[in-house]
């Protein structure tokens, strides 16, 4: 219900409306909306379900507030709500149950906000403010001018090295410290670690996007995803280990498109298997961050991985990672590695034990965990390289339009003097 702002489309809508089931609450919030300059009469008596059928035939408001009293459902009726909504609007939930899980899963579905009856004054205008600024906020994003988008796909040649560790904390990174907008999305659809290294329920929205890949939309993004921070919002699933995974990863590559549409940064934490059966998953990747260590068989599936990238996706700049390295209980040396590979590694992150623990312990990705160790800068500089790529492929575009003539040295192909004259004499006497 959160979806995108797009310009033009508050076209005829209302600025705000109400769906509130008992006088006491609309009592309270008529002179809040009147000191934010909206009409009292948007205040309707009649809960979620009164909503629903009101907005099925007139334009969704702006900012929606909406009373869960009744609802014997709540997550199931925001859904409904959800159909009739247009993208743009904020949702604030009102409701008497006090349950931490109940919140959760709300604000996982779209809604801005939740709040607990009975309702007050203070409350009312604060969280009204708020969703006033978060409704205002894209419009300066979308009047701001384009930005090139990055899709990095994360990737670990053997399982355990890493790369779901990797893969979160370069999304942590993007959202925070650059500030960009950032999806992660986790396609580890069984056995996925994002959402827990992020200390969040993965939810349904994956595996309803697998199951229903014509819904995936704008609108079905905002609802589905969970968001971390105010920039980063994760996909993921925890689907039974007695489901297998029936698709033909036409899902994987609509929300690929959709978070390009909406986001400015995506972050894939694919599996190596997936490229077996999706390899059009890598069809529009810009960076593969290949995640390797020092053992034989890493070298080999290196060898192997980088060999399928050079034929599948071209299009994509690789960078080699080495992490946890322990140089002195290594199977083989850096040096031998990179030999075997024929290319370089391009970072190395240090094995870090204790830092792996303390990100576990405290529910967050190791980068946000860890900022000061040697690791965490480490996965600063594979962030900085991802988002260098769109600057080299700005300057590789710039120079292939130049003229194919100044490829050439047309010098080196014209005949030199004393060619030219043994050449003129063969011809004389052949003649």
């Amino acid at each position: 219900m959160n979806a995108p702002f797009k310009p033009g489309s508050q076209g005829g809508r209302d600025q705000f409306a109400a769906y509130l089931c008992d006088e006491a609450s609309i009592d309270v919030l008529r002179p809040v909306a009147i000191e934010l300059g909206w009409q009292p009469e948007k205040c309707n008596k009649g809960g979620l379900r009164n909503a629903v059928q009101s907005l099925s035939i007139t334009a969704s408001p702006n900012i929606l507030m909406v009373d869960l009293s009744e609802s014997g459902d709540p997550l199931n009726d925001i859904n409904g709500l959800a159909e009739v909504c247009e993208p743009g609007t904020i949702v604030v939930a009102v409701g008497q149950v006090n349950d931490v899980r109940l919140y959760r899963d709300l604000i996982a579905s779209g809604i801005h906000d939740y709040l607990l009856k009975p309702l007050s004054s203070g409350q009312l205008r604060d969280a009204l403010q708020q969703a006033q600024a978060v409704f205002a906020a894209p419009k300066e994003q979308a009047s701001g001018g384009g930005k090139t988008h990055i899709t990095t796909a994360v990737i670990g040649t053997r399982g355990g090295v890493g790369g779901s560790t990797i893969a979160s904390s370069l999304a942590w990174l993007f959202s925070k410290d650059a500030r960009l907008p950032t999806a992660l999305l986790d396609l580890d659809i069984h056995f996925g670690t994002g959402a827990l290294s992020l200390d969040l329920e993965p939810g349904r929205g994956l595996t309803d996007a697998i199951e229903n890949p014509s819904r995936i939309d704008g609108l079905f993004i905002e609802r589905a995803m969970i968001r971390a921070n105010d920039n980063l919002a994760i996909l993921s699933a925890e689907a039974p280990i007695n489901s297998p995974l029936l698709t033909d990863g036409a899902a994987f590559v609509q929300l690929e498109e959709e978070f390009r549409q909406a986001f400015e940064m995506t972050v894939i934490d694919l599996p190596r298997n997936m490229l077996i059966n999706f390899p059009q998953l890598l069809g529009n990747v810009n960076v593969v961050v290949l995640v390797t260590e020092l053992t034989l068989a890493s070298a080999r599936d290196t060898i192997r991985l980088l060999s399928w990238l050079r034929a599948n996706a071209p299009q994509t700049h690789v960078l080699v990672t080495l992490n946890k390295l322990q140089a002195s209980l290594a199977e083989i040396s850096k040096a031998d590695f990179e030999a075997s590979i024929e290319t370089t590694i391009d970072v190395t992150i240090p094995f870090d034990l204790k830092a792996a623990s303390n990100a576990a312990k405290l529910g967050q990705t190791f980068a946000e965990a860890n900022r000061s160790t040697r690791a965490a800068a480490a996965l600063r500089e594979i962030a900085a390289k991802v988002q260098g790529s769109s600057e080299d492929e700005a300057a590789i575009s710039a120079s292939s339009k130049s003229s194919l003539l100044g490829k050439f040295d047309l010098k080196s192909l014209m005949p030199r003097k004393g060619k030219a004259k043994n050449a003129n004499a063969a011809v004389q006497a052949a003649e």
